[in-house]
């Protein structure tokens, strides 16, 4: 575990996380899944948690790890068409990760995944941060309307969860 990544946590909060997410951005990408998800039968949830504290931290824990436990406690796996999608960042590595249930996972890769949160991240070292996160979840909902067509009913809430 290093000095630096502990420091940018440490020094990370709920302040930094509304400067990059105001609530008219969480507004907007909230809107933006809502718009999606009218053309597949998919699921999308948006998680940006600001920083690790406690024993994550200390244990050194990588976002993708983050992102199971955020997967799991959110209960994303827990659709009719096992099609849910997670779009997790942890904001303090500027980390992108996106979850899929094995549905959709199956059907689409983790080469594709990481292209998406590949394109993300170069979006968020711009500070284009709600920009960002609305051309990924087109980005996912693209492959969740070519596997997953409408019409479906909305399984999960729409609104951003911020950590």
């Amino acid at each position: 575990m290093g000095i630096k990544r502990i420091g940018k946590h440490l020094l990370a909060n709920r302040s930094r996380v509304r400067r990059a997410f105001s609530a008219r951005a969480l507004a907007n990408i909230e809107q933006a899944i809502k718009a999606s998800e009218a053309t597949h039968a998919g699921q999308i949830r948006f998680v940006v948690e600001g920083a690790l504290d406690g024993a994550p931290l200390l244990r050194n824990q990588s976002a993708r790890a983050r992102a199971l436990d955020v997967f799991s406690h959110l209960r994303i796996w827990d659709t009719a068409h096992n099609n849910g999608v997670l779009i997790y960042l942890l904001l303090a590595d500027r980390d992108v990760e996106i979850l899929a249930d094995r549905g959709i996972d199956a059907l689409v890769g983790a080469a594709e995944w990481q292209t998406i949160c590949n394109m993300m991240e170069v979006e968020f070292r711009q500070g284009n941060f709600e920009s960002g996160v609305i051309r990924g979840v087109e980005a996912v909902s693209r492959h969740l309307a070519r596997h997953f067509p409408p019409p479906g009913r909305n399984e999960l809430p729409d609104a951003p969860v911020v950590i």
